[in-house]
């Protein structure tokens, strides 16, 4: 399924393996310079082509935000908790390359990550979000409908900060049609 969305360059379809070396440079740059992640070391390539083929093999959508053949932005579900009874939660992730940010493509990103979520079962998604003072992920998720669920304080170190992470909650059983 390819979705073309609000943003009429951008263009938003399955990842495949070819898109990991793109979406480990975006993650790299999180990871070495901000504290959006608690990530110290960015993964590999191969260690995103292994996401990208879990994901699938999982039937848990794992998208990339392409503009003039371009990987602008990725973003995926992934189990919430692992114990079976959790199964019909996932967490969300969505980053976009630099200099990407501010023009719609994360919202458009989250917007068909959650309708594919939606056609595989899940009821509810999660968005832990590090509080470092920065609000741009926060308003992206509350604008698709997420409400904060809660706080974890200081559970996170990095580059010699301790971070809250916020925790953020979509329900998605009002749009599904009948129990899953």
């Amino acid at each position: 399924m390819t979705s073309i969305v609000a943003n009429a360059d951008l263009i938003i379809r399955a990842a495949a393996n070819a898109d990991a070396e793109h979406i480990a440079a975006i993650f790299a740059h999180y990871v070495t310079s901000t504290m959006v992640t608690f990530e110290l070391e960015p993964p590999t390539v191969q260690d995103w082509q292994d996401k990208v083929r879990e994901s699938q093999s999982a039937g848990r959508p794992f998208v990339v935000g392409v503009v003039s053949g371009q990987v602008v932005g990725y973003a995926y579900v992934s189990p919430w908790r692992l114990k079976p009874a959790y199964r019909h939660t996932v967490e969300d992730s969505v980053y976009l390359a630099p200099g990407r940010t501010g023009l719609g493509y994360g919202r458009s990103l989250l917007a068909d990550l959650l309708a594919r979520a939606c056609e595989t079962g899940a009821r509810q998604v999660i968005a832990v979000i590090a509080d470092t003072g920065h609000p741009a992920s926060v308003r992206l998720h509350q604008g698709a409908g997420f409400t904060q669920a809660g706080r974890l304080r200081q559970v996170g170190f990095k580059h010699g900060h301790w971070i809250d992470t916020l925790l953020l909650q979509r329900d998605l059983s009002t749009v599904m049609a009948g129990p899953r």
